[in-house]
């Protein structure tokens, strides 16, 4: 019975070991932003965005996507500068096809900003080139601050 038990808590936790792949990668790509100020207008810039992730597969098609990045971009004289912590959920829905979503933190590199710290919740897609190189356009809608900024980012990424 101890034998049995053992082998079948062997099996379970190999099959669970090899779900929880981890992958580190780096990302770059555009970020075309729209920031809307409550009672003002709205600026819209483009600029460049650049980071990193890790990837922690959860099961067969769902992975946590926590990253790094560092956007910067520029308009008549003014210049949004951020970091932001993306933490996306992966879904695969076919082969080289997947889903992402969830929420990120972004952080004001600006001095003149009151409201530095903003939340967005991130949706968008991806799609595996090869094993390690993708593309990953996604749409990062402003909820939270002052000024609600949201980012339409478009990347390429190698996954190491």
């Amino acid at each position: 019975m101890k034998k049995l038990l053992f082998a079948a808590v062997a099996v379970f936790a190999f099959g669970f070991t090899n779900a929880q792949e981890t992958k580190f990668g780096a990302k770059a790509g555009l970020d075309m932003l729209s920031a809307k100020a409550d009672g003002a207008g709205s600026v819209s810039a483009t600029g460049f965005y650049v980071g990193g992730f890790v990837e922690f597969g959860i099961a067969d098609k769902f992975s946590l996507q926590p990253g790094l990045n560092y956007h910067a971009a520029a308009k008549d004289g003014v210049d949004f500068n951020y970091i932001s912590i993306p933490v996306l959920v992966k879904y695969t829905i076919a082969e080289k096809f997947n889903l992402l979503a969830g929420p990120s933190m972004f952080y004001s590199l600006e001095s003149n900003d009151d409201d530095k710290t903003r939340f967005n919740f991130d949706i968008g897609a991806s799609y595996d080139i090869t094993d390690n190189l993708f593309v990953d356009p996604r749409y990062s809608l402003g909820l939270t601050g002052d000024t609600k900024v949201s980012h339409f980012l478009i990347g390429v990424g190698y996954r190491f």
